[in-house]
């Protein structure tokens, strides 16, 4: 590694530190930012880049203290739940089953809906920010309902380019545009 990259890799960081300072200052009114619900999709059946980087998203996003949101099965799912439990923070699984033991083992509130596939709107509708890690049929309809809905939808890991779908190169940046996306929010509240 070069002293250049080192120094790429710091500002980097040290900018990603900022934004999320940003952030926690925009809602010191709040006990907490628990109420910031950032909704992360994607397919049940996932490659291991996709489960590493939906893994990576829930405890970068877990640590900040966000609230996240999934469909509570396997998959992307399972692994963004991991990663939000490791460090503590809250994860909601948003189940298409009526009972919620069909939650993965990382999911901290399993809500059973008994809607099938058809909670995939509640998750879009939950959701201030959707991250879509990968894609199958089903992301591709909370995608849908995301957009439908006027909520920012990032996109990473083979997510389907649709319009209005924000790609971002990996999951670094999938954080930092889900940031800036919750900042702009509370700036025009």
């Amino acid at each position: 590694m070069t002293d250049k990259s080192k120094t790429f890799n710091s500002e980097e960081l040290e900018r990603q530190m900022e934004l999320e300072q940003k952030v926690l200052q925009k809602h010191q009114r709040f006990n907490s930012l628990r109420h910031l619900v950032v909704g992360v999709i994607g397919p049940r059946e996932a490659t291991e880049p996709q489960l590493e980087a939906a893994q990576h998203i829930g405890t970068q996003l877990g640590k900040l203290g966000l609230t996240l949101i999934c469909g509570g099965k396997s998959g992307v799912m399972e692994a963004v739940s991991k990663g939000c439990r490791e460090v503590g923070g809250t994860m909601i699984g948003i189940l298409p089953d009526s009972q919620p033991d069909a939650a993965n083992q990382y999911v901290d509130i399993p809500l059973p809906t008994g809607l099938g596939e058809a909670r995939n709107m509640i998750i879009a509708k939950s959701a201030r920010v959707l991250i879509s890690v990968g894609g199958s049929y089903g992301t591709l309809s909370e995608i849908a309902y995301g957009l439908h809905f006027s909520k920012p939808v990032i996109g990473i890991e083979g997510a389907p380019a649709i319009e209005g779908l924000i790609e971002a190169k990996d999951s670094k940046e999938a954080i930092q545009l889900a940031l800036r996306s919750l900042l702009d929010m509370s700036a025009r509240a």
